[in-house]
């Protein structure tokens, strides 16, 4: 068998990789090193800007399989017989450290799934919980930057975190998920995953309903406590899955769906699209519709794991968004960071690539035409409409059912502080054992303690409207 020759990126071959052009033995180099500087500039390049949340994780490769028909309720094509399958990737993160950080940081985790349906990618990018800390978007860069490292020291600081939180009492529920037991997990397998979100589903007839996403792993929730996780190394729950699957014990979890419908969501207890509540199960019971597996590792980490690209704006047909403030915002926000990091064209790289035809008139930008994918072309004709009926056309098949609006809805800014974000943060509490709340009061006061009088009094107050015995703990600790 021939041997490979070693070649520049231009396809040249190369007579020697080791030793540099130079002016005799012990000279200076030459300006003709072009192989040495080809070398060195890409080497200079090899990273991309990382995410600014979820820039830490770990993803693999799987199977979802249907088992409850979803057709009543929405035309997705992957929903609609028992026995469907469809390809998936899935990818675990925690949100605030950067890539410097552990996997057992308390932080929540984030569970990214890409759907490659007949019909496009469907994404769903959510947590391992099912609230966020926030109800709108035009705070979330001030929460992020709360919760990275101190711009002076770089080193974490608990007293900003409870400073953001004391300013916002929707973080109760959340924060109070985050401190407890479920704060640090074992691994990526004993996670459950939530869409989070409200999203509306849509059928033939041009109905809609509500629904949210709950990924129940078939594992079990496992967690660490705070001394456990600093024993472990940082890498710990990268290498876990890994092993997992390469030695054939593919990680699965039970998927799930709650759906309201649009009458009842009028009349719910409270803004069945704030991000900060859960839909409580007595009111919204669980479906069960499915089941995905992970069974194959990647094989570059840094072309496949860093460089997918999920948004809440990669919809298929019959499915679609709501009036979550937050969703609203991500439709636009993922979109745009993965334009920042990988490129207008980042739905070329294999890993983000439709499994599907894809036609579209957009055209040029970096990496056009990459070899890998192909390039999305329609001959000479670059716009729409046109007079080529053999060329892409829209279809109003897929249209989406009109978005119902408020009743005399007024164009403003709508401040949300007059609702009720301590009862569910209550409802969780009273839930927990006594080892549990001690658990939670233990790590809020370990943090609290470190902020000013001012801040803990109005975290006190906010864990007091949620349960008396909550704010007492606490303060029993500190």
């Amino acid at each position: 068998m021939d041997k490979k020759n070693l070649t520049t990126s231009a396809g040249a071959p190369i007579a020697d990789d080791n030793n540099s052009v130079s002016v005799g033995k012990r000279g200076a180099l030459t300006f003709d090193n072009y192989q040495l500087f080809e070398k060195l500039a890409h080497f200079n390049r090899e990273r991309i800007p990382e995410r600014v949340v979820h820039a830490r994780g770990a993803g693999a490769y799987g199977t979802f399989t249907l088992t409850h028909s979803l057709s009543d309720y929405t035309i997705a094509d992957f929903l609609q017989n028992e026995g469907d399958s469809a390809d998936i990737f899935l990818r675990f993160s925690t949100v605030g450290g950067g890539q410097d950080s552990s996997d057992y940081a308390r932080d929540p985790r984030g569970f990214a799934l890409k759907f490659y349906t007949r019909e496009g990618n469907y994404d769903v990018v959510g947590n391992n919980t099912p609230v966020f800390f926030l109800n709108d978007p035009q705070k979330f860069p001030d929460f992020v930057h709360s919760q990275k490292k101190n711009p002076r020291t770089n080193t974490p600081d608990a007293a900003r975190m409870y400073e953001y939180w004391a300013n916002h009492p929707q973080s109760l529920h959340q924060m109070t998920i985050l401190m407890s037991d479920r704060g640090i997990p074992y691994s990526w397998r004993h996670i459950d995953g939530f869409g989070s979100h409200t999203f509306n589903f849509w059928n033939a007839k041009g109905e809609r309903v509500w629904f949210k996403w709950h990924f129940k792993t078939n594992q079990g929730i496992k967690t660490l406590n705070t001394d456990e996780a600093a024993a472990m190394p940082s890498f710990g729950a990268q290498q876990d899955l890994v092993n997992a699957i390469d030695q054939g014990e593919f990680p699965s979890w039970t998927v799930k769906v709650q759906i309201l419908s649009e009458k009842d969501a009028q009349s719910f207890p409270f803004n069945p699209f704030d991000l900060t509540k859960v839909w409580p199960h007595s009111l919204v019971p669980l479906i069960e519709v499915g089941q995905f597996e992970l069974n194959r590792n990647v094989d570059n980490y840094f072309a496949e794991t860093e460089q997918v690209a999920f948004a809440p704006s990669n919809f298929v047909p019959g499915i679609g968004s709501s009036p979550d403030k937050m969703l609203q915002a991500r439709l636009l926000a993922y979109q745009d960071a993965h334009r920042y990091r990988l490129g207008v064209n980042h739905n070329l790289i294999p890993v983000n690539a439709p499994r599907c035809p894809v036609n579209h008139y957009q055209q040029d930008g970096a990496m056009a035409g990459c070899p890998v994918t192909g390039a999305r072309t329609n001959g000479d004709v670059n716009f729409y409409p046109n007079d080529n009926q053999d060329l892409p056309q829209a279809n109003p098949h897929y249209a989406e059912p009109a978005m119902p609006l408020e009743d005399e809805a007024r164009i403003d800014r709508h401040s949300q502080d007059d609702e009720d974000y301590y009862t569910q943060a209550g409802d969780l509490f009273r839930l927990m054992s006594a080892s549990q709340k001690d658990i939670l009061c233990n790590n809020i006061a370990a943090g609290l303690s470190q902020a000013e009088p001012s801040v803990q009094e109005r975290m006190l107050g906010y864990m007091q409207k949620a349960d008396e015995n909550y704010a007492e703990w606490v303060r029993d600790k500190m």
